[in-house]
């Protein structure tokens, strides 16, 4: 699947995949290397590390910091396969485009609808979680207000042209960097001066072992903190959808890639610390972002205030992120045949404005699990399993792209000057991980029942293909692929 147009004429380049931007209707290139590096950050510090990590804690206790060390390290490894993969072919705009190509058009198909499903998912995730922000202040509110403001905001932001986008993400990502940079140093000065909260407690290093150890919870507490630590990551594939619309997208991509470590070590594994120090694990709840509890627990109200509006700002951050990647994914579809071409048709300014709206209208779902449950945490931990589960698939269709692009084009692998690290077997490696944190989704009742609910995705959209299929749009796809996978066998030989 093309994220601009389509796969193009076998003999368009190297492995037959036509420049998408060839089309009479193509997107604009006016995302700068600002806009990329901070689209970047934004995605990678969302709802799940300010909304989630307040239950990961109460599941694992400081040991949470390992796990999002450990989950950091795995993902850089596909960020980096994608990275090399995107770069191996200059017609290549996603990591859809690679797996239609080298897996075939049905792996482009599945990928980008459930690319698309997933940040649908986690938009949905975000408007749940930013009403509960909202009620910070207006406990009396509504939360179907919030909600509808939320997705009302979220449209006028992206129906402007993708520069306009480009400066509202980078002006919302540098908040929340700035937001956690401050977070880290108050709680740090608050370490240094032994800081006593109301509560009695008092902000020492020392709260990361002395109530039960570093695994206070034991070993299954420990592996129930993968189970929403792993939502705080979706989205670190983000830069990945930005290469159609970047304008130097040799050097901005591996840029951004590169910096995921630093990221995870500082917004993710500095801000735990710090929070996990300031404030016992026992008394982080599972109900409310440890972010604003930490500086209320410590009687600074006015500060719980600010950091409230700040991860309210990172909520919507993250969920205008989503509806910006699956606007261009529905887009691409549409260029392929795999959607209603009425979603391939861009605004004046450039836009894929019925794209936009078709992803927002899904967003009003979330307007019905605010009162479906019994608590916001209980719909935001159910519906950001199912987006983590989906996010998963991603990542795997880009780590089994890899693997044939590694047996099928070595060649390009050889030039590669942005070569994954571990080869083939990190891919394995990665794999692996992937396994244990499914297990690890079985062990709690409420993602376990998320778990079982996300099979009837790839059912439908199983369903959707073997009708799609049917068109002689796919049909000359499918005999392209069978022609170029049997010239590069004869050209290995």
């Amino acid at each position: 699947m093309a994220v601009l147009q389509g796969h193009g004429n076998p003999g368009d380049d190297a492995s037959g995949v036509s420049d998408p931007g060839a089309g009479p209707e193509k997107l604009s290139r006016q995302l700068a290397n600002r806009h990329i590096q901070l689209i970047a950050i934004g995605g990678a510090i969302g709802t799940g590390l300010f909304m989630g990590s307040g239950k990961t804690i109460s599941l694992a206790g400081p040991s949470v910091i390992l796990v999002y060390m450990v989950i950091g390290f795995f993902l850089f490894f596909v960020m980096r396969a994608m990275g090399e993969l995107l770069l191996s072919n200059s017609g290549y705009k996603s990591f859809s485009d690679f797996a239609g190509d080298l897996l075939g058009p049905w792996a482009g198909f599945f990928t980008g609808w459930t690319y698309w499903f997933c940040w649908v998912v986690t938009g949905i995730a975000d408007v749940v979680a930013i009403a509960g922000y909202v009620s910070y202040w207006w406990s009396d509110l509504p939360l179907w207000i919030p909600a509808l403001v939320c997705i009302a905001v979220l449209l006028v932001l992206n129906l402007p042209t993708v520069r306009a986008f480009g400066e509202t993400e980078f002006w919302f990502a540098l908040i929340k960097v700035i937001a956690i940079g401050a977070l880290i140093v108050t709680g740090l000065v608050m370490v240094i001066t032994g800081f006593t909260g109301d509560n009695g407690s008092t902000a020492s290093l020392a709260n990361l072992w002395n109530d039960g150890g570093f695994f206070p919870t034991g070993p299954m507490g420990f592996v129930a903190g993968f189970q929403i630590a792993v939502f705080a990551f979706v989205g670190i594939e983000l830069v990945g959808t930005t290469a159609a619309e970047a304008k130097e997208p040799e050097r901005t991509l591996p840029r951004a890639i590169n910096s995921i470590p630093v990221r995870v070590l500082l917004f993710y594994v500095g801000a735990l610390i710090v929070i996990c120090a300031v404030t016992p694990w026992r008394q982080v709840s599972a109900d409310e972002s440890p972010f604003v509890a930490m500086f209320a627990l410590a009687g600074l109200g006015v500060a719980a205030s600010v950091v409230n509006f700040v991860v309210l700002t990172s909520a919507t951050s993250s969920a205008n992120s989503g509806i910006y990647s699956t606007s261009r994914m529905v887009y691409g579809l549409a260029g392929d045949g795999d959607a209603p071409a009425l979603f391939g048709k861009l605004s004046r300014r450039k836009v894929p404005a019925n794209a936009l709206r078709f992803s927002c209208a899904f967003l009003l779902i979330g307007v019905v699990l605010l009162y479906a449950g019994q608590s916001i945490v209980e719909a935001f931990t159910v519906v950001t399993t199912i987006s983590s589960l989906c996010f998963m698939f991603v990542w795997t269709m880009i780590l089994a792209s890899y693997l044939v692009y590694r047996k099928r084009r070595p060649h390009l692998h050889a030039a590669s000057k942005f070569k994954m690290p571990g080869g083939v077997p990190a891919v394995w490696a990665v794999l692996a991980f992937f396994v244990f944190l499914i297990w690890a989704l079985t062990q709690k009742s409420d993602t376990l029942q998320a778990l079982l609910v996300t099979p009837i995705w790839f059912v439908v959209l199983g369903l959707a293909y073997l009708v799609v299929r049917r068109s002689p749009h796919h049909a000359a796809l499918r005999e392209q692929h069978r022609e170029k996978v049997l010239a590069e066998n004869a050209a290995l030989r």
